[in-house]
Protein backbone atom coordinates (compact mmCIF):
# COMPACT_ATOMS: atom_id res chain seq x y z
CA UNK A 1 0.00 0.00 0.00
CA UNK A 2 3.30 2.29 0.86
CA UNK A 3 4.23 1.70 -2.51
CA UNK A 4 1.04 2.49 -4.01
CA UNK A 5 0.69 5.44 -2.76
CA UNK A 6 4.38 6.80 -3.49
CA UNK A 7 3.76 5.81 -6.98
CA UNK A 8 0.44 8.08 -7.00
CA UNK A 9 1.94 11.27 -5.31
CA UNK A 10 5.09 10.68 -7.44
CA UNK A 11 3.06 10.71 -10.55
CA UNK A 12 0.29 13.64 -9.71
CA UNK A 13 3.49 15.75 -9.81
CA UNK A 14 3.62 15.27 -12.96
CA UNK A 15 3.02 18.66 -14.99
CA UNK A 16 1.45 17.37 -18.58
CA UNK A 17 2.74 19.62 -21.76
CA UNK A 18 -1.12 19.85 -22.40
CA UNK A 19 -3.49 22.22 -21.31
CA UNK A 20 -6.33 22.36 -22.81
CA UNK A 21 -28.92 28.92 -27.95
CA UNK A 22 -29.19 29.22 -24.41
CA UNK A 23 -30.75 27.13 -22.28
CA UNK A 24 -31.59 28.28 -18.69
CA UNK A 25 -32.37 24.81 -17.34
CA UNK A 26 -30.44 21.44 -16.71
CA UNK A 27 -31.93 18.09 -18.32
CA UNK A 28 -31.46 14.20 -17.17
CA UNK A 29 -30.35 11.53 -19.19
CA UNK A 30 -34.43 11.15 -20.08
CA UNK A 31 -34.33 14.67 -20.73
CA UNK A 32 -35.87 16.12 -17.98
CA UNK A 33 -35.75 19.05 -16.23
CA UNK A 34 -33.69 18.95 -12.95
CA UNK A 35 -33.41 22.69 -11.14
CA UNK A 36 -32.26 23.22 -7.90
CA UNK A 37 -34.20 26.10 -6.37
CA UNK A 38 -31.39 27.69 -3.88
CA UNK A 39 -33.45 29.52 -1.23
CA UNK A 40 -30.70 30.16 1.79
CA UNK A 41 -26.77 31.26 1.49
CA UNK A 42 -24.71 29.04 0.02
CA UNK A 43 -20.82 28.62 -0.93
CA UNK A 44 -19.14 26.57 -3.34
CA UNK A 45 -15.46 26.03 -3.08
CA UNK A 46 -13.30 25.48 -6.75
CA UNK A 47 -10.21 24.29 -7.10
CA UNK A 48 -8.46 24.81 -10.68
CA UNK A 49 -5.17 25.95 -12.34
CA UNK A 50 -4.28 28.29 -15.16
CA UNK A 51 -5.44 31.39 -14.67
CA UNK A 52 -5.73 32.76 -18.75
CA UNK A 53 -7.72 29.79 -19.31
CA UNK A 54 -9.51 27.43 -16.50
CA UNK A 55 -9.92 30.18 -14.02
CA UNK A 56 -10.88 32.65 -16.60
CA UNK A 57 -13.71 30.33 -18.05
CA UNK A 58 -14.67 29.54 -14.47
CA UNK A 59 -15.17 32.96 -13.73
CA UNK A 60 -17.41 33.39 -16.54
CA UNK A 61 -19.55 30.26 -15.41
CA UNK A 62 -19.59 32.22 -11.75
CA UNK A 63 -20.86 35.28 -13.53
CA UNK A 64 -23.69 33.80 -15.21
CA UNK A 65 -24.88 31.57 -12.38
CA UNK A 66 -24.75 34.09 -9.92
CA UNK A 67 -26.71 36.33 -11.82
CA UNK A 68 -30.15 34.12 -10.92
CA UNK A 69 -28.75 32.67 -7.68
CA UNK A 70 -27.22 35.50 -5.87
CA UNK A 71 -27.41 33.93 -2.54
CA UNK A 72 -24.76 31.46 -4.02
CA UNK A 73 -20.91 32.93 -3.25
CA UNK A 74 -18.50 31.10 -5.63
CA UNK A 75 -14.96 30.73 -4.57
CA UNK A 76 -12.50 29.96 -7.11
CA UNK A 77 -9.02 29.08 -5.77
CA UNK A 78 -6.12 29.29 -8.37
CA UNK A 79 -2.85 26.37 -7.85
CA UNK A 80 -0.34 25.27 -9.97
CA UNK A 81 -1.43 22.21 -11.62
CA UNK A 82 1.18 19.83 -9.14
CA UNK A 83 0.18 21.48 -6.35
CA UNK A 84 -3.02 20.93 -6.55
CA UNK A 85 -2.96 17.13 -7.37
CA UNK A 86 -0.93 16.78 -5.04
CA UNK A 87 -3.13 18.27 -1.99
CA UNK A 88 -6.17 16.61 -3.01
CA UNK A 89 -3.97 13.83 -3.27
CA UNK A 90 -3.34 13.98 0.90
CA UNK A 91 -6.51 15.03 1.49
CA UNK A 92 -8.24 11.84 0.12
CA UNK A 93 -5.26 9.95 1.27
CA UNK A 94 -5.60 10.87 4.29
CA UNK A 95 -9.57 10.70 5.06
CA UNK A 96 -9.43 14.37 6.25
CA UNK A 97 -12.32 16.35 4.00
CA UNK A 98 -12.77 19.70 5.53
CA UNK A 99 -10.56 21.07 3.85
CA UNK A 100 -11.66 19.44 -0.19
CA UNK A 101 -13.31 22.07 -2.34
CA UNK A 102 -16.89 20.87 -3.60
CA UNK A 103 -15.36 20.98 -7.50
CA UNK A 104 -12.13 20.35 -8.46
CA UNK A 105 -10.83 20.09 -12.00
CA UNK A 106 -9.20 16.72 -12.33
CA UNK A 107 -6.55 16.46 -16.11
CA UNK A 108 -8.32 13.14 -17.86
CA UNK A 109 -5.33 11.12 -17.96
CA UNK A 110 -5.46 11.12 -13.87
CA UNK A 111 -9.22 10.48 -13.61
CA UNK A 112 -9.11 6.81 -13.27
CA UNK A 113 -6.60 6.79 -11.13
CA UNK A 114 -8.42 9.25 -8.35
CA UNK A 115 -11.65 7.16 -8.93
CA UNK A 116 -10.29 3.85 -8.43
CA UNK A 117 -8.17 4.94 -5.64
CA UNK A 118 -11.15 6.67 -3.52
CA UNK A 119 -14.05 5.08 -4.17
CA UNK A 120 -16.74 7.32 -2.89
CA UNK A 121 -15.23 10.28 -2.91
CA UNK A 122 -16.41 11.92 -5.99
CA UNK A 123 -20.24 12.73 -6.88
CA UNK A 124 -22.07 9.38 -9.20
CA UNK A 125 -23.46 12.38 -11.55
CA UNK A 126 -25.15 9.77 -13.82
CA UNK A 127 -28.38 10.55 -14.84
CA UNK A 128 -27.98 14.18 -13.73
CA UNK A 129 -27.48 15.84 -16.62
CA UNK A 130 -27.40 14.65 -20.26
CA UNK A 131 -24.32 13.05 -21.69
CA UNK A 132 -25.50 12.39 -24.87
CA UNK A 133 -24.57 16.14 -25.57
CA UNK A 134 -20.89 15.30 -25.20
CA UNK A 135 -18.25 13.71 -27.17
CA UNK A 136 -18.48 10.20 -26.06
CA UNK A 137 -14.99 9.61 -25.84
CA UNK A 138 -15.01 12.44 -22.91
CA UNK A 139 -17.97 10.78 -21.21
CA UNK A 140 -15.86 7.26 -21.47
CA UNK A 141 -12.75 9.27 -19.60
CA UNK A 142 -14.88 9.62 -16.29
CA UNK A 143 -16.65 6.57 -16.34
CA UNK A 144 -15.83 4.32 -13.84
CA UNK A 145 -17.97 0.79 -12.81
CA UNK A 146 -20.24 2.19 -15.91
CA UNK A 147 -21.38 5.62 -13.66
CA UNK A 148 -19.73 8.68 -14.86
CA UNK A 149 -18.48 10.90 -12.22
CA UNK A 150 -17.24 13.89 -14.69
CA UNK A 151 -19.01 17.41 -16.02
CA UNK A 152 -17.03 17.03 -19.66
CA UNK A 153 -14.68 20.04 -20.35
CA UNK A 154 -12.24 21.11 -22.64
CA UNK A 155 -11.22 19.10 -26.04
CA UNK A 156 -7.57 17.73 -26.47
CA UNK A 157 -9.26 17.75 -30.29
CA UNK A 158 -6.39 17.20 -32.33
CA UNK A 159 -5.49 18.69 -35.82
CA UNK A 160 -2.35 18.84 -38.67
CA UNK A 161 -1.86 22.14 -38.63
CA UNK A 162 0.77 23.11 -41.53
CA UNK A 163 2.55 26.29 -42.86
CA UNK A 164 -0.14 26.61 -46.63
CA UNK A 165 2.88 28.46 -48.35
CA UNK A 166 5.80 25.76 -47.54
CA UNK A 167 3.87 22.69 -48.90
CA UNK A 168 1.75 24.55 -51.66
CA UNK A 169 6.08 25.51 -52.98
CA UNK A 170 6.37 21.43 -52.68
CA UNK A 171 4.20 20.77 -54.31
CA UNK A 172 0.82 20.17 -52.12
CA UNK A 173 -2.84 21.23 -51.94
CA UNK A 174 -4.84 21.03 -49.51
CA UNK A 175 -6.84 18.06 -50.35
CA UNK A 176 -3.98 16.34 -50.77
CA UNK A 177 -2.99 16.86 -47.43
CA UNK A 178 -5.97 15.25 -45.37
CA UNK A 179 -6.24 11.61 -43.83
CA UNK A 180 -2.52 10.89 -44.33
CA UNK A 181 -0.91 7.92 -42.64
CA UNK A 182 2.27 8.72 -41.06
CA UNK A 183 4.37 6.74 -43.09
CA UNK A 184 2.51 9.47 -46.18
CA UNK A 185 3.29 12.19 -44.36
CA UNK A 186 7.16 11.77 -43.63
CA UNK A 187 7.16 10.89 -47.34
CA UNK A 188 5.40 14.30 -48.12
CA UNK A 189 8.41 15.84 -45.41
CA UNK A 190 10.85 14.57 -47.34
CA UNK A 191 9.35 16.32 -50.49
CA UNK A 192 9.17 19.65 -48.58
CA UNK A 193 12.64 19.72 -47.20
CA UNK A 194 14.26 19.30 -50.90
CA UNK A 195 11.75 22.05 -52.03
CA UNK A 196 11.78 24.66 -49.00
CA UNK A 197 14.98 23.47 -47.26
CA UNK A 198 12.35 23.26 -44.47
CA UNK A 199 12.24 20.26 -41.63
CA UNK A 200 8.57 18.99 -41.29
CA UNK A 201 7.88 19.14 -37.72
CA UNK A 202 9.50 20.24 -34.29
CA UNK A 203 10.00 17.26 -31.78
CA UNK A 204 11.34 16.76 -28.18
CA UNK A 205 12.57 13.01 -28.63
CA UNK A 206 11.76 12.21 -24.87
CA UNK A 207 8.86 13.78 -25.50
CA UNK A 208 5.10 11.23 -25.28
CA UNK A 209 2.98 13.81 -26.23
CA UNK A 210 3.14 12.47 -29.96
CA UNK A 211 3.03 8.92 -29.29
CA UNK A 212 -0.38 9.38 -27.30
CA UNK A 213 -2.18 11.16 -30.52
CA UNK A 214 -0.71 8.44 -32.41
CA UNK A 215 -1.69 5.42 -29.77
CA UNK A 216 -5.13 7.04 -29.50
CA UNK A 217 -6.01 7.40 -32.61
CA UNK A 218 -5.39 3.48 -33.36
CA UNK A 219 -7.97 3.02 -30.30
CA UNK A 220 -5.22 1.98 -28.29
CA UNK A 221 -3.45 2.72 -25.12
CA UNK A 222 -0.30 1.47 -22.42
CA UNK A 223 -3.10 -0.42 -20.57
CA UNK A 224 -6.37 -2.49 -22.01
CA UNK A 225 -9.98 -2.10 -21.46
CA UNK A 226 -9.70 -3.83 -17.46
CA UNK A 227 -6.64 -1.20 -16.83
CA UNK A 228 -4.50 -4.12 -17.24
CA UNK A 229 -0.57 -2.99 -18.73
CA UNK A 230 -0.58 -3.66 -22.25
CA UNK A 231 2.92 -2.88 -23.75
CA UNK A 232 4.80 -5.81 -25.31
CA UNK A 233 2.35 -6.84 -27.38
CA UNK A 234 0.68 -3.85 -28.51
CA UNK A 235 0.96 -3.20 -32.19
CA UNK A 236 0.19 0.68 -32.02
CA UNK A 237 2.51 1.18 -29.54
CA UNK A 238 5.31 -0.89 -31.39
CA UNK A 239 4.06 0.75 -34.65
CA UNK A 240 4.13 4.48 -33.09
CA UNK A 241 8.15 4.10 -31.63
CA UNK A 242 9.14 2.91 -35.32
CA UNK A 243 7.30 5.92 -36.62
CA UNK A 244 9.08 8.24 -34.04
CA UNK A 245 12.18 6.37 -34.88
CA UNK A 246 12.09 7.25 -38.75
CA UNK A 247 10.56 11.32 -38.21
CA UNK A 248 14.17 11.48 -36.75
CA UNK A 249 16.35 9.15 -38.98
CA UNK A 250 14.38 10.80 -42.21
CA UNK A 251 15.93 14.25 -41.33
CA UNK A 252 12.38 16.18 -41.26
CA UNK A 253 12.62 16.81 -37.41
CA UNK A 254 13.97 20.01 -35.96
CA UNK A 255 14.97 18.44 -32.09
CA UNK A 256 13.89 20.59 -29.69
CA UNK A 257 13.58 20.44 -25.93
CA UNK A 258 10.65 22.19 -23.70
CA UNK A 259 7.82 24.71 -24.63
CA UNK A 260 9.42 27.20 -25.99
CA UNK A 261 11.72 25.84 -27.78
CA UNK A 262 8.49 23.60 -29.84
CA UNK A 263 6.85 26.69 -29.78
CA UNK A 264 9.52 29.21 -31.01
CA UNK A 265 10.43 26.87 -33.98
CA UNK A 266 6.84 27.35 -35.44
CA UNK A 267 6.46 30.74 -35.00
CA UNK A 268 9.83 31.07 -36.68
CA UNK A 269 9.05 29.66 -40.25
CA UNK A 270 11.72 27.14 -39.04
CA UNK A 271 9.37 24.01 -39.94
CA UNK A 272 6.05 23.64 -42.05
CA UNK A 273 3.98 22.10 -39.57
CA UNK A 274 2.76 20.72 -36.05
CA UNK A 275 0.37 17.74 -34.66
CA UNK A 276 -0.90 18.59 -31.16
CA UNK A 277 -4.12 19.36 -29.58
CA UNK A 278 -6.63 22.41 -30.76
CA UNK A 279 -4.97 24.38 -27.67
CA UNK A 280 -1.89 24.92 -29.75
CA UNK A 281 -4.17 27.38 -31.84
CA UNK A 282 -3.45 30.66 -29.74
CA UNK A 283 0.30 29.97 -30.20
CA UNK A 284 0.23 29.66 -33.77
CA UNK A 285 -1.66 32.70 -34.33
CA UNK A 286 0.60 34.69 -31.70
CA UNK A 287 2.92 35.25 -35.00
CA UNK A 288 0.43 38.00 -36.45
CA UNK A 289 3.00 38.23 -39.69
CA UNK A 290 2.31 34.64 -40.62
CA UNK A 291 -1.69 35.43 -41.29
CA UNK A 292 -3.00 33.55 -43.95
CA UNK A 293 -0.66 31.36 -44.54
CA UNK A 294 -1.26 28.55 -42.11
CA UNK A 295 -4.59 25.17 -42.60
CA UNK A 296 -5.48 22.92 -40.48
CA UNK A 297 -5.78 18.66 -41.86
CA UNK A 298 -6.38 15.77 -40.11
CA UNK A 299 -4.26 13.93 -37.71
CA UNK A 300 -2.22 11.57 -39.44
CA UNK A 301 -3.06 7.95 -38.44
CA UNK A 302 -0.86 4.63 -37.70
CA UNK A 303 -1.13 2.18 -40.82
CA UNK A 304 -3.04 -0.24 -38.70
CA UNK A 305 -6.57 -2.03 -39.32
CA UNK A 306 -9.63 0.13 -36.94
CA UNK A 307 -6.97 3.35 -36.97
CA UNK A 308 -8.65 6.93 -37.65
CA UNK A 309 -7.97 10.29 -38.81
CA UNK A 310 -9.07 11.92 -35.30
CA UNK A 311 -6.89 11.80 -32.08
CA UNK A 312 -6.80 13.60 -28.81
CA UNK A 313 -4.33 14.93 -26.62
CA UNK A 314 -5.04 16.33 -23.19
CA UNK A 315 -8.03 17.75 -21.65
CA UNK A 316 -9.67 18.03 -18.71
CA UNK A 317 -13.37 17.84 -17.46
CA UNK A 318 -15.03 19.02 -13.75
CA UNK A 319 -15.74 16.69 -10.46
CA UNK A 320 -18.15 17.26 -7.56
CA UNK A 321 -16.47 15.98 -4.12
CA UNK A 322 -19.17 13.66 -1.91
CA UNK A 323 -17.86 15.51 1.06
CA UNK A 324 -19.48 18.28 -0.06
CA UNK A 325 -22.09 20.15 1.60
CA UNK A 326 -23.69 21.68 -0.99
CA UNK A 327 -23.12 18.95 -3.35
CA UNK A 328 -26.84 19.19 -5.19
CA UNK A 329 -25.90 23.14 -5.45
CA UNK A 330 -22.19 22.47 -6.87
CA UNK A 331 -23.63 19.93 -9.40
CA UNK A 332 -26.50 22.49 -10.36
CA UNK A 333 -23.92 24.97 -11.54
CA UNK A 334 -22.19 23.16 -13.34
CA UNK A 335 -25.40 21.48 -15.20
CA UNK A 336 -26.45 25.23 -16.00
CA UNK A 337 -23.11 26.25 -17.34
CA UNK A 338 -20.74 23.56 -18.56
CA UNK A 339 -24.00 21.18 -19.67
CA UNK A 340 -26.47 23.34 -20.66
CA UNK A 341 -25.33 27.20 -22.07
CA UNK A 342 -24.85 27.58 -25.93
CA UNK A 343 -24.17 30.79 -25.61
CA UNK A 344 -21.42 30.62 -22.69
CA UNK A 345 -19.38 27.59 -24.70
CA UNK A 346 -19.39 30.25 -27.44
CA UNK A 347 -18.11 33.22 -25.27
CA UNK A 348 -15.26 31.09 -24.26
CA UNK A 349 -14.23 29.67 -27.84
CA UNK A 350 -13.89 33.90 -29.08
CA UNK A 351 -12.25 34.31 -25.23
CA UNK A 352 -10.12 32.25 -24.45
CA UNK A 353 -9.77 29.53 -27.37
CA UNK A 354 -11.63 26.86 -25.40
CA UNK A 355 -13.04 23.98 -27.61
CA UNK A 356 -15.29 21.75 -25.51
CA UNK A 357 -17.06 18.89 -26.13
CA UNK A 358 -20.41 19.94 -25.45
CA UNK A 359 -21.92 19.20 -28.69
CA UNK A 360 -24.78 21.45 -28.57
CA UNK A 361 -22.18 24.13 -28.57
CA UNK A 362 -20.57 23.50 -32.10
CA UNK A 363 -23.51 24.72 -34.07
CA UNK A 364 -22.98 28.31 -33.15
CA UNK A 365 -21.55 31.11 -34.88
CA UNK A 366 -18.35 31.14 -33.09
CA UNK A 367 -17.94 27.83 -34.11
CA UNK A 368 -18.57 28.43 -37.97
CA UNK A 369 -16.94 31.46 -38.43
CA UNK A 370 -14.07 31.88 -41.06
CA UNK A 371 -10.27 32.58 -39.61
CA UNK A 372 -8.35 34.66 -42.03
CA UNK A 373 -5.28 33.49 -40.12
CA UNK A 374 -5.84 29.71 -41.55
CA UNK A 375 -6.92 31.34 -45.12
CA UNK A 376 -10.57 31.74 -44.05
CA UNK A 377 -10.77 28.07 -43.04
CA UNK A 378 -13.79 27.07 -40.50
CA UNK A 379 -10.97 25.38 -38.06
CA UNK A 380 -13.28 25.11 -34.78
CA UNK A 381 -16.12 23.78 -36.99
CA UNK A 382 -13.66 21.23 -38.72
CA UNK A 383 -12.41 20.33 -35.07
CA UNK A 384 -15.77 20.13 -33.89
CA UNK A 385 -16.36 17.11 -36.72
CA UNK A 386 -13.12 15.52 -35.87
CA UNK A 387 -13.49 15.37 -31.97
CA UNK A 388 -16.84 13.56 -32.19
CA UNK A 389 -14.80 10.83 -34.06
CA UNK A 390 -12.01 10.67 -31.36
CA UNK A 391 -12.07 6.88 -30.42
CA UNK A 392 -13.24 6.04 -26.89
CA UNK A 393 -10.64 4.90 -24.07
CA UNK A 394 -9.55 3.62 -20.73
CA UNK A 395 -6.14 5.36 -20.06
CA UNK A 396 -5.95 3.43 -16.66
CA UNK A 397 -4.14 4.78 -13.87
CA UNK A 398 -0.24 5.06 -14.70
CA UNK A 399 -0.24 6.94 -18.40
CA UNK A 400 2.61 8.79 -17.14
CA UNK A 401 4.49 6.22 -15.28
CA UNK A 402 4.14 4.17 -18.98
CA UNK A 403 5.26 7.20 -21.18
CA UNK A 404 8.17 7.69 -18.65
CA UNK A 405 8.75 4.01 -19.44
CA UNK A 406 8.87 3.85 -22.99
CA UNK A 407 11.16 7.04 -22.90
CA UNK A 408 13.50 6.02 -21.02
CA UNK A 409 13.87 3.03 -23.60
CA UNK A 410 13.33 5.31 -26.74
CA UNK A 411 17.36 5.46 -26.54
CA UNK A 412 17.80 2.37 -27.79
CA UNK A 413 15.77 2.44 -30.26
CA UNK A 414 16.98 5.63 -32.01
CA UNK A 415 20.15 4.17 -31.57
CA UNK A 416 18.74 1.23 -33.55
CA UNK A 417 17.98 -1.48 -30.71
CA UNK A 418 15.38 -3.89 -31.08
CA UNK A 419 11.73 -2.59 -30.69
CA UNK A 420 10.23 -5.11 -29.05
CA UNK A 421 13.34 -5.82 -26.67
CA UNK A 422 11.97 -1.87 -25.46
CA UNK A 423 8.18 -2.69 -25.13
CA UNK A 424 9.27 -5.84 -22.78
CA UNK A 425 11.64 -3.87 -20.56
CA UNK A 426 9.18 -0.64 -20.54
CA UNK A 427 6.41 -3.04 -19.45
CA UNK A 428 8.49 -4.82 -16.86
CA UNK A 429 9.39 -1.35 -15.74
CA UNK A 430 6.01 -0.27 -15.11
CA UNK A 431 4.59 -3.66 -13.51
CA UNK A 432 7.48 -3.37 -11.16
CA UNK A 433 6.67 0.11 -10.17
CA UNK A 434 2.27 -0.78 -9.39
CA UNK A 435 2.77 -4.25 -8.42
Amino acid sequence: MKKFLSVLLSSLLVVSLAACGTKNETASNEGEKNDVAVEENQKITIWAWDPNFNIAIMDKAKELYAAENPNVEIEIVEFAKGDLEQKLHTNLASGLTDGLPDIVLIEDYNAQKYLESYPGSFEDLTGKMNYSDFAPYKVALSTFEDKVYSVPFDSGVTGFYYRSDYLEEAGYKAEDLQNLTWDEFIEIGKVVLEKTGKQMLALDPNDGGLMRVMMNSAGSWYFNEKGEVDMANNAAIKEAMRIYKELFDSGITKTTSGWGEWVGAINSGDVASITTGVWITGSVKAEATQEGKWAVATTPRLNLDGAVNASNLGGSSWYVLSSSKVADTAVDFLNKSYASNVDFYQEILVGQGAVCSYIPSQTGEAYSAEDSFFGGQKVYEDMSKWMQEIPALNYGMYTYEADAAIFANMTSVYGGGSIDEALKNAEDQVKSQIQ
